[in-house]
């Protein structure tokens, strides 16, 4: 086979989400050879990473054979594998693409990758034209879904042989005009800790949406240290769980909060990734630097995890259990910083009480602005990124808990050399000196970025997301 052709294109159409993509043929005298679907060639070009996990080939003898229209509850990526068709699709999602039609002629060279809610319908032009399609669910004969009246006068669809000279299912003849059916309701977004720092900053990242397309969960409305009730909560019509709970106490987590650690950390994790298989939910996993022992740095997705606490090793089960979701985005942080308590909140206050802090040196990242971590799970969601591991934190250098306290000081006008430096042993001695419990920390937390960045999101500098949140959070 020749290695010529048109490369890969995919383009828009009138309806959301319904895109057309030309497929090079490869061919000589013996035929022709093509890439039907190629997931990393055709993720990279915008089409979504919707994992197929069914091919289903339909065979049409007669010219006419007309089928549909059909909005089965799952993607579809389909071509005509031989011979040609006439294809039609239709939007019965709720909103203003309502009853959008799009038609066009499908040969070899062409497929489209239809969104679930858009009803789907085609017509052989030739004999003997065989249809494949994609799925990302096992069909099933008890599968509900609408189906509307391929001769509706309000699509407009010119079919090339009209409908009463066609070969049409009595099935699809009796199908009901578009006036009566209901739209098809958007899958929902769940999220989960939504009274944490993450959770507060997605309240705000999705503040737009006030359609009821996002929803969110506070430990009172579900208890992630409770397995049976995650697993028995009404998930239905929700289409992403975004996971910002954890528990977070590192220090405790190495004595009385082992417990606690590892129940919301791993098991609940656990549960929440179980109901995310089975119902084809994409699942957004939030973990931490802590997984690493910050021998290498910076980080990269692929390094293999290695806790050095309780606190890590419960965040690293998490991330195992996360892994096992076919559609799941593990976002891997540091250093998180948003409403509420944290590190530079802390030094705030002793900044303007007339406190003079003592700070380690040799432990070293990057912070994570809360909003910015709302920002860049958004983008990966809205972007349809590749589903996998990312590393996210804010840009710009590489910053000790120090510099970071020093940076503090200065941008609110105090003195940046009342903060005197320390370093992580002589400051954990202290802590076991005064019988608390105190957790190992990876010296080194920064991140490589670059995976992140691939996908089209540029991380704001740390320098800049401070001084916007020391100015709102007064």
């Amino acid at each position: 086979m020749s290695g010529g052709g048109t490369p890969i294109g995919v383009h828009e159409t009138p309806i959301a989400g319904l895109l057309t993509v030309d497929l090079p043929l490869h061919g000589d005298s013996r035929g022709w050879f093509k890439e039907h679907w190629h997931r990393d060639k055709m993720v990279a070009l915008g089409l979504p990473d919707f994992g197929p996990v069914q091919q289903n080939l339909s065979y049409n003898a007669a010219v006419g054979t007309t089928r549909g229209f059909h909005a089965e509850p799952w993607d579809k990526y389909l071509g005509v594998a031989s011979g040609r068709a006439f294809g039609a699709w239709v939007d019965l999602r709720e909103g203003s693409g309502f009853g959008r039609t799009v038609t066009l002629e499908l040969g070899p060279g062409v497929a489209v990758f239809v969104p679930r809610g858009v009803a789907n319908a085609f017509q052989t032009l030739e004999p003997d034209t065989v249809y494949t399609y994609l799925v990302n669910d096992h069909w099933s004969p008890d599968a509900a879904y609408p189906s509307i009246d391929l001769g509706d006068p309000r699509l407009a669809v010119e079919w090339p042989i009209p409908l009463d000279r066609a070969v049409v299912s009595e099935k699809d003849r009796a199908n009901p005009p578009l006036d009566q059916l209901p739209p098809v309701p958007a899958l929902k977004t769940v999220v989960l800790g939504a009274d944490g720092q993450l959770g507060r900053a997605l309240r705000d990242a999705y503040a737009g949406e006030a359609d009821g397309s996002v929803r969110f969960l506070t430990r009172t409305d579900l208890d992630l240290r409770d397995a049976a009730a995650i697993r028995e909560h009404d998930w239905s019509g929700v289409g992403t769980i975004v996971n910002a709970a954890a528990y977070t106490a590192v220090d405790r987590a190495e004595a009385e909060g082992r417990a606690d650690a590892w129940a919301v950390n791993a098991a609940a994790v656990g549960a929440i990734a179980d109901v995310a298989r089975r119902r084809r939910i994409t699942l957004v996993h939030v973990s931490t630097d802590y997984v690493f022992d910050g021998t290498r740095h910076p980080h990269r997705e692929d390094e293999p995890p290695a806790p050095l606490g309780a606190y890590g090793a419960s965040k690293a089960a998490g991330e195992l259990a996360a892994q096992g979701v076919a559609r799941h985005y593990l976002v891997r942080t540091s250093w998180v910083v948003g409403e509420g308590a944290n590190f530079v909140r802390t030094m705030r206050r002793c900044a303007e009480e007339g406190i003079d802090p003592v700070v380690v040196t040799d432990q070293t990242g990057r912070p994570t602005f809360a909003d910015e971590l709302a920002r860049g799970i958004r983008h990966l969601l809205d972007r349809g990124a590749p589903y996998g591991t990312y590393h996210l934190s804010n840009g710009g250098p590489v910053l000790s808990w120090f510099d970071l306290a020093r940076a503090v000081f200065q941008e609110l006008g105090h003195d940046a050399d009342r903060v005197a430096p320390t370093t992580a042993a002589a400051y954990a001695a202290g802590i076991a000196m005064e019988g608390r419990p105190v957790a190992p920390r990876p010296s080194h937390s920064e991140f490589d970025l670059s995976k992140l960045r691939a996908t089209g999101f540029e991380p704001e500098p740390a320098e800049i997301a401070l001084r916007h949140h020391l100015r709102r959070d007064r």
